[in-house]
């Protein structure tokens, strides 16, 4: 079984307004509304995969019954914990405007709710893949992930970690399997700006010096690096295509290379099927589908 976390869920809300302009009032011109969260858009794009999984995550007020609706309706397993108090966040996204987003900051999360989630990784068993994925409450300590870690670390699971500065150090002495942060994380993780493929592998390199099994680094248009466990360093140019939607693209990479591991165990396929679902949701309104990674795939050399 797959289990993706998600502390901080959220509504993204995103937007399309004409001729936007600061100081007046602004009217859209398209709207949509998706669940979100990176460990949720993973989750809907294993399931378009027809990959089963579970979707544990924190739930809040009208939002979160708002969230759970809509990973139910996908038929996605979920196991959420509900907060009695706040929200769950609602995410603005301006689609036109320069990629322009207003994030919420969810509510806080207790540490009897944080032990409830403990209590819940007892489901994880030998063999199973579990991915921490996105942002945390501030009330949290950046130890949250390594903690999840050490509690799994007694059993044969695989661990992929997709989280930014000290949540992401914090894992590695306990040797993720995958992490994937993006060559602007990666560049603030060693204070240098990284813009080509051939800048970030040292850096990559580095990162799995440090206890990284695989490490996948997402470029947007650019493309995308993977140093794979034997220090091969697997490097493709994005697929062609017209954005759309970037909200989600980089979760689809995580869920496109865990499909494309666990299919054939072979890290060249899974690479391509990562950069093919993230090509794949970035050309689509929504998260990507089986059909349309498959279609991406086969163009990608």
């Amino acid at each position: 079984m797959i289990y993706t976390i998600t502390f901080n869920p959220s509504l993204d809300y995103i937007v399309t307004v004409e001729d936007f302009k600061m100081n007046l009032t602004n009217r859209t011109s398209s709207e949509l509304m998706l669940p979100g969260g990176k460990g949720i858009n993973v989750s809907f794009v294993l399931n378009n995969l027809g990959i089963e999984n579970t979707a544990l995550y924190y739930s809040a007020g009208f939002v979160g019954e708002e969230i759970t609706k809509r990973i139910e309706e996908a038929g996605i397993h979920a196991e959420k914990i509900v907060i009695p108090n706040g929200n769950s966040r609602i995410n603005m996204k301006l689609k036109n405007y320069d990629g322009t987003e207003i994030n919420g900051m969810g509510p806080d999360i207790s540490k009897e709710k944080v032990e409830e989630l403990f209590e819940k990784l007892d489901m994880v068993k030998d063999y199973d893949v579990v991915v921490l994925a996105g942002s945390i409450p501030k009330t949290m300590p950046d130890s949250i992930y390594k903690d999840i870690m050490e509690k799994l670390s007694c059993k044969n699971v695989k661990v992929v970690v997709d989280a930014t500065k000290n949540l992401l150090l914090n894992v590695l002495e306990y040797k993720p399997f995958l992490i994937k942060p993006n060559n602007h994380e990666l560049g603030d993780l060693f204070g240098v700006q990284l813009k080509t493929k051939e800048e970030v592998i040292p850096y990559a390199k580095k990162l799995k010096d440090m206890g990284a099994v695989n490490v996948l680094i997402s470029m947007s248009k650019e493309g995308a690096v993977l140093i794979d466990e034997f220090g091969q360093a697997h490097v493709s140019e994005a697929p062609k295509g017209i954005l759309v939607n970037a909200v989600g693209s980089g979760d689809s990479m995580v869920a496109g290379f865990i499909a494309g591991y666990l299919e054939k165990n072979d890290y060249e396929y899974a690479f391509k099927m990562g950069l093919s679902a993230g090509s794949a949701s970035a050309f689509s309104e929504y998260l990507a589908t089986k059909e349309e990674v498959v279609k991406l795939y086969n163009t990608i050399k």
